[in-house]
């Protein structure tokens, strides 16, 4: 096989992959931010707003519940500290007697961008825009901010520039630390000290400044207070910490101060209050996903506007459920909201006009105004919702050939504009109850037309990518048969006729999108499946030959049913993997009755490889386990030293039986070869290593946990540690040893110091059990290669047949190739391989999560937060099982003789089925965990393929120079070995030869 056809197929595969990823976003994440709209605002010709400024204070990573419940004191001094009491006594002050408090409800991804988008400009940006920049809009939104006469805003460099920078020049002022301060190493109050310190500077400032004193005597004013510490505490120590309930009473307390110093400052009693948070956190210390934990967030409002709380003595007010029985404030109502209703209720309190992007629906309850204000304000945010879709609707119309109105806004006369006018008509009449009542019907119906101008193409491109991802399953396995099975003998044969039909179309498709001016990604989407349905039927010939090649044996009724059967049992076990991304015990189940595979082997076999499938049976029963364990861990260094010295013990047995593992775990008579001491000498510098990562893994974890910070030496030697075995394995070309389980145990401790590094409780432990599955499942497969060629060799020499025919004519290019082709039993062998990948993903967390990360094992290498560098950190710890995985393959590939890439492009076919199955279960409506959960399904599900092309490369690397016994010497081995079986067999010489078997 050439390799210029291989090259060509995995660039092909990881280009299509990579834009076919982007496809969710263009179908269910369209961005909602157009421009052009019109403003809207409050009219008072004769009163001034609810309130003359605002002050925003952002809890950073403080769920709703922790805000509420009693806790005993974090650092208690007295036996009455013991007792549970609210360590926020100031904000729920507010709630009882001053204010009106609820929970706001956040969307994915849980993150402070995002989080903050929503707040302060109304609108939940597409899941897309947050990997474009934290601190920097990606795109230009309208805001709270931009919206006031000036704002000034005090907290972290990773959220206040991207509202600094997206405003009018010079109406937003931002006070940030350095990004020094955000140390996971060090106590992280000291970041909301920093904001309290610092905003009473500047208040102390205008006392004595004339022209700051009078910017801040304006009208429409903004202060915002970004409160990191409570994130960055709760991602060290977990957010039922004394550390994280600790920062609470700290933010609490700063709170108040800072209400006491505005009200001070100005004595007008004309000041609004809002607490809140952009997000929640999970008890493991993370966010990112829908988990209710991390969705769910306090809101409490005060002061000027704002209505007072509703009070139900000795009854449950309304609003409440399981989620605040624990708060004991049963007796006042409780108001929730969605996250972008709270920059439309800061605009209305604050006076300026809403946001122009905003699909936030004004809270009435917060608001302490009569039922006619109430009835404006409410039309008012109609308006602002009805303009966004008139815009967004005069775009479509103009790109559309034919458009298709939505329904509710353009059907029996009743258009946006006179659905207004009859508000407004109902205002004027004095009919405020049902005013109010339209105007929400009309937001609902204004939001409805948002959502259906959003999806309007949703069926044409589902239909297009699915075509695109079907393409490219036939196209797959079609190049597999032409390469891997019939090894590039047949030609393609395309027609006239047929690159007219398929040209055609493509030219039809592109002329659609010219005409409504559609994005370029919508060229691809098209281009790929002509490009894969063109190309397999251009290689029709090769699948007809192909299926005489491997269907060929199957001759009866009773051989076709029992196909159809392993093939329905093939596409399950692929499908159920898709439940493994949610439940993580179902790769318990495969592994236990993966177990039992050597058993349909038959008897002879067991105990022929009774030691080999032994270790597989346990290997197994050690991998099952893990994903029974939690995915959530929190730090153990008693397991990270035990998995540690697992992988020293490891090296140390190399080490004393080298000869005996050489020699495939055999006690060989025959003398060894002279010992490879440079090879030795290098494998105990790589032990060394690993003894060193867990010496230094232990002193930084027990020094940030006693929050000592993490020492200077220490972090140099873990980078040292971190780097310096990746370097390993290049000083073994000094004296090279090219036994296959020399290269496994290099790869191997080569990754070990990094997994020690990197680990915070079992997964070491995964890592060893991991790595003995990969060796006893290359080893036992070679060994059922061998075992089945010697059946099927045996059966053709009783029948008279030489052994090497296998029926098929002498001229036979297959037969000069250097790998032998493809058979339906490499199938199973590319299933296990799929089933390993998923297991490297999910045995020791849910990676489906994206807050299934714990920031505890890069602390000990990068104390200050950077998401990209510790993000990095992450993605190699999970990259690890994947090297392993990927050498163990190449290996096996030439221990049974197949070509590098055969079983790598046939998982690549296979992958697809569960990507097409995530692609259709992607949801961007309804509970947060589940939009969460399908939109991470769905891109690991894709990015597999990509891992598998690439992995290809990683295992040539790998195994580049190693030796196992070729599969020309192996067959000729079985083939001399058969016949003398069968001439035994004849002459009554025995009795044990399994009765001979159709190939399968």
């Amino acid at each position: 096989m050439a390799s210029f056809p291989r090259a060509r197929f995995l660039a092909i595969a990881l280009i299509f992959h990579f834009v076919y990823i982007f496809s969710i976003f263009d179908i269910y994440f369209v961005s909602p931010i157009v421009s052009g709209m019109r403003l809207f605002a409050m009219e008072r010709p004769t009163t001034s707003a609810p309130a003359s400024r605002l002050v925003l204070f952002v809890g950073d990573g403080l769920r709703a519940d922790k805000a509420f419940q009693a806790h005993p004191e974090p650092y208690p001094e007295t036996d009455e500290d013991l007792t549970p009491r609210p360590l926020a006594p100031f904000l729920r002050s507010k709630v009882l007697e001053h204010g009106t408090f609820g929970v706001s409800h956040t969307r994915v991804p849980t993150e402070s961008r995002p989080g903050h988008v929503a707040l302060i400009a109304g609108l939940y940006e597409d899941v897309s825009a947050v990997t474009t920049g934290w601190k920097m809009n990606p795109v230009n939104f309208d805001s709270l901010f931009n919206r006031s006469q000036h704002t000034w805003s005090w907290g972290s460099p990773d959220i206040l520039p991207m509202f600094e920078q997206g405003a009018v020049p010079g109406r937003v002022d931002a006070f940030t630390y350095g990004s020094e301060l955000e140390d996971f190493s060090s106590d992280a109050v000291v970041l909301d000290y920093w904001v309290f310190d610092h905003v009473k500077e500047f208040f102390a400032e205008a006392e004595r400044n004339k022209t700051l004193n009078n910017a801040l005597k304006q009208d429409k004013v903004v202060f915002f207070l970004h409160l990191l510490g409570l994130d960055t505490t709760g991602h060290s120590y977990r957010p039922y910490s004394k550390e994280y309930l600790h920062n609470l009473k700290i933010v609490d307390k700063g709170v108040q101060e800072i209400t006491e110093l505005v009200d001070s400052f100005y004595s007008d009693d004309r000041t609004a209050f809002v607490f809140t948070a952009d997000h929640g956190m999970s008890d493991w210390g993370s966010h990112g996903d829908g988990h209710p934990n991390n969705t769910r967030t306090p809101l409490i409002a005060w002061g000027s506007g704002v209505a007072k709380p509703e009070l139900y003595p000795e009854k449950v007010a309304p609003g409440h459920d399981e989620l605040s029985a624990d708060w004991n404030l049963d007796h006042v109502r409780r108001h929730d909201v969605a996250q972008a209703d709270v920059a439309a209720l800061m605009a209305y309190l604050v006076g300026v006009e809403f946001p122009t992007n905003s699909v936030g629906e004004l809270p009435l309850s917060f608001l302490a105004a009569d039922i006619r204000e109430k009835a404006e304000a409410s039309l008012v945010n109609a308006q602002g919702i009805l303009e966004q879709y008139r815009v967004k609707e005069e775009k479509k119309k103009a790109t559309e050939l034919r458009y298709r109105p939505y329904r509710p806004l353009s059907e029996n006369g009743l258009t946006p504009e006179r659905r207004v006018a009859d508000i407004r008509q109902l205002i004027v009449a004095g009919n405020f109850e049902e005013a109010i009542e339209e105007a929400a019907a009309l937001m609902k119906v204004g939001l409805g037309g948002l959502r259906y101008l959003q999806t309007y193409d949703w069926l044409f491109l589902r239909a297009l990518i699915t075509v695109g991802y079907l393409g490219w399953i036939a196209y797959a396995l079609t190049t597999v048969i032409d390469l891997h099975v019939l090894h590039g003998r047949l030609q393609p044969s395309r027609t006239p006729v047929g690159s007219l039909v398929f040209s055609s179309i493509l030219v039809a498709l592109y002329a659609s999108f010219i005409s409504s001016k559609s994005p370029v990604s919508y060229y691809a989407y098209a281009f790929f499946p002509i490009f894969f349905w063109e190309g397999v039927f251009a290689r029709r010939s090769s699948l007809v030959e192909g299926r005489k090649h491997l269907f060929g044996h199957i001759d009866s009724g009773a051989s076709i049913v029992g196909l159809f059967f392993k093939c329905a049992i093939y596409v399950g076990i692929i499908v159920s993997l898709a439940l493994g991304y949610i439940h993580r015990e179902v790769l318990t189940i495969l592994f236990i009755l993966g177990a039992f595979w050597p058993v349909a082997y038959g008897l002879s076999f067991l105990q022929k490889h009774a030691g080999l499938s032994v270790s597989w049976f346990l290997s197994c029963a050690a991998m099952s386990t893990f994903t029974l364990l939690p995915a959530m861990k929190v730090e153990d260094i008693s397991l990270i030293l035990v998995g540690g010295a697992m992988m020293v013990v490891i090296g140390l047995l190399y080490l004393a039986f080298e000869d005996f593992i050489l020699a495939d775990f055999t006690w060989s008579e025959k003398p060894s070869p002279p010992r490879n001491y440079i090879s030795r000498i290098l494998v105990g510098v790589q032990i060394g290593l690993t003894l060193l990562s867990m010496v230094v893994t232990r002193s930084s974890a027990l020094s940030l946990q006693a929050k000592q910070g993490l020492p200077p030496g220490n972090q140099i030697i873990g980078w040292v540690v971190l780097v310096a075995p990746f370097l390993m394995p290049s000083a073994y070309r000094l004296q090279p040893n090219t036994h296959y389980m020399h290269r496994i145990l290099v790869v191997f401790l080569t990754c070990a110091p990094t997994f020690v590094i990197l680990t915070i409780s079992y997964e070491g432990l995964f890592y060893v059990a991991f790595s003995a599955l990969l060796v006893s499942w290359v080893r036992l497969e070679h060994a059922a290669y061998r075992f089945m060629l010697a059946k099927t060799t045996a059966a053709k020499v009783t029948n008279g047949s030489t052994p090497n025919s296998e029926g098929e004519p002498k001229d036979d290019p297959t037969l000069h190739s250097p790998f032998r082709p493809l058979t339906l039993r490499d199938a199973r062998v590319a299933l296990f391989f799929f089933v390993l990948l998923q297991s490297a993903f999910f045995s020791t967390g849910n990676v489906a999560s994206v807050s299934a990360f714990s920031l505890e094992s890069v602390s000990r290498l990068i104390p200050v937060f950077d998401p990209f560098s510790q993000g990095a950190l992450l993605i190699l710890k999970l990259m690890i099982p994947f090297a392993l995985i990927s050498a163990n393959l190449g290996i096996l590939n030439k221990r049974l003789g197949v070509a590098p890439s055969a079983l790598f492009m046939v998982v690549m076919a296979i992958s697809d089925i569960l990507t097409l199955y995530f692609f259709w279960v992607v949801k961007d409506e309804g509970s947060w965990l589940e939009i969460g959960s399908t939109i991470s399904h769905f891109i690991i599900a894709s990015l597999l393929c990509i891992f598998v092309a690439l992995l290809e490369g990683v295992s040539a690397m790998f195994i580049a120079g190693v030796e196992v016994a070729g599969p020309k010497m192996t067959e000729a081995a079985v083939n001399g070995a058969a016949a003398e079986t069968v001439a035994k067999k004849v002459n009554g010489d025995i009795d044990d030869l399994p009765a001979p078997t159709k190939q399968e």
